[in-house]
């Protein structure tokens, strides 16, 4: 990796670099939240069927 940086250094490329780790960690960032959301709305989906089914259970007078 320090090669890599050393290249980009010697060109004049820092500003180029920075901006490339910047943009990677903020789509990483973005798929991660996606990530959670996502699994976040399955464990509410979850919670709201129990529910749903408890009162099904409840309700019926059998």
């Amino acid at each position: 990796m320090s090669d890599l940086a050393a290249v980009f250094a010697e060109r004049g490329d820092l500003a180029h670099l920075a901006l490339f780790l910047w943009a990677s960690g903020a789509s990483a960032l973005l798929v991660w939240a996606l990530r959670e959301l996502a699994a976040s709305n399955r464990r509410f989906n979850d919670f709201v069927t129990e529910i749903a089914r408890l009162e099904r259970l409840f309700a019926d007078p059998d």
